[in-house]
């Protein structure tokens, strides 16, 4: 089957077996998902959510992130991990929302790849769910299952996962087809233990089949 067929076909199946693909990290704003996404690396989404609670209750908006002190957003965003890159990052971050964007997350792809902290899976992710344009998302479970599923043929670097995705993967798909892979790397197509193929909604379609 031709890359582009069995994008099509993958993402078919994923459709009928997640109906509701959505990001997992919990926001009601856009530059709390800026601020998510950034505390995310080498954390899970579920620590995450716990953490942004309290740092939310103590620094409700981007003008009170952006006056914190960045020893003070540290302290509430160690247990994430990697607390003082995060918490400045975080502290640039909303500094430049501020002074140069009113407080608003600009809908701009490029743009967004200038704030501090922000990296293409990032841009992506607020491009996608934000504002809902075009937009893949290429964290760790998307690149172990588009190279079983043979969408793409070793490729292991992010941005060039991405911009192979890009050539097979309808424009408006991407973002939920992300979260899906998402939902069925956590679930079935495991990066920890044996994938689960047996369960495997794509089980008959997947070239690599586990391996």
């Amino acid at each position: 089957m031709e890359k582009q067929a069995l994008a099509l076909e993958i993402i078919d199946r994923l459709k009928k077996e997640y109906p509701i693909a959505e990001c997992t990290l919990d926001y009601n704003e856009a530059w709390k998902l800026l601020v998510s996404v950034r505390l995310a690396a080498q954390c899970t989404d579920a620590r995450v959510n716990v953490i942004v609670e309290k740092l939310y209750a103590e620094y409700p908006d981007v003008n009170a992130l952006a006056e914190a002190d960045v020893e003070d957003i540290e302290q509430i965003v160690r247990p994430c991990g990697l607390g003082r890159s995060k918490a400045r990052d975080i502290s640039a971050c909303m500094k430049v929302l501020r002074d140069q964007y009113n407080g608003n997350v600009p809908d701009d792809f490029e743009v967004l790849l200038k704030l501090p902290g922000v990296g293409r899976k990032s841009a992506n992710l607020i491009m996608g769910d934000v504002f809902g344009k075009p937009a893949i998302v290429t964290d760790t479970h998307c690149i172990r299952l588009v190279n079983r599923m043979g969408l793409v043929d070793g490729i292991k670097e992010p941005k060039k996962v991405e911009m192979a995705l890009w050539k097979i993967i309808p424009p408006e798909e991407g973002s939920d087809f992300c979260h899906r892979l998402v939902m069925h790397g956590r679930e079935i197509c495991t990066a920890r233990t044996k994938p689960y193929c047996d369960r495997c909604c794509l089980n008959d379609i997947c070239p690599k089949n586990g391996v």
